[in-house]
């Protein structure tokens, strides 16, 4: 993983909240150059071109949907923590709301007020989040749907496509394929 850190106003057309981006070959390159020269100024002319580079590239990409809010009441962080530690499990919300003292419908106001989603969006994000690393980490398509959760490869390969705009095996083997999912807590 690389750093950039930007001066105020020199991209404010980036976006303001952390967010995760598919990183193209060049932007790659200019990167790890960029790091390698270590603090660049705008003084000379050479860095300030790249400068502009980096900005140009950085204003052209599209943030992934690879985030995943957490919710924060405890109800709900039951709920969440035990689809995240199995999320093939295939139990509605209803029942897994059992677990949590609070109903299925209290549990689904909680995770569209805390996460801006629907719990069964959320889930299908866990399960998607989670495809992904067992393919990242060599499992073919098939496993790694099955693994995750999916009933099918072909509901996975679905799903996959919606999301990301691609198929898995063209968004791995396409180096532009960024770094993988993040999690983070929503304020």
């Amino acid at each position: 993983m690389r750093t950039l850190y930007l001066r105020p106003g020199l991209a404010d057309s980036l976006p303001r909240e952390c967010c995760v981006v598919n990183v193209s070959p060049l932007l790659k390159e200019l990167i790890l150059h960029a790091c390698r020269i270590g603090s660049l100024r705008r003084a000379l002319a050479w860095q300030s071109h790249l400068i502009d580079v980096i900005i140009d590239q950085l204003q052209t990409i599209k943030a992934a949907p690879l985030q995943l809010s957490l919710p924060e009441d405890p109800r709900a962080v039951r709920i969440a923590n035990a689809v995240l530690a199995n999320p093939s499990d295939p139990r509605r919300l209803g029942q897994l709301a059992r677990t949590s003292g609070a109903s299925g419908r209290t549990i689904e106001r909680l995770f569209v007020v805390e996460t801006g989603t629907t719990f069964g969006k959320w889930r299908q994000q866990v399960r998607l989040m989670e495809a992904m690393r067992l393919l990242g980490g060599g499992a073919n398509v098939t496993e790694a749907a099955f693994e995750a959760g999916y009933c099918s490869s072909s509901a996975f390969i679905a799903a996959f496509r919606k999301m990301l705009g691609s198929s898995p095996t063209q968004y791995f083997r396409d180096p532009a394929a960024g770094y993988g999912p993040r999690i983070q807590r929503r304020r």
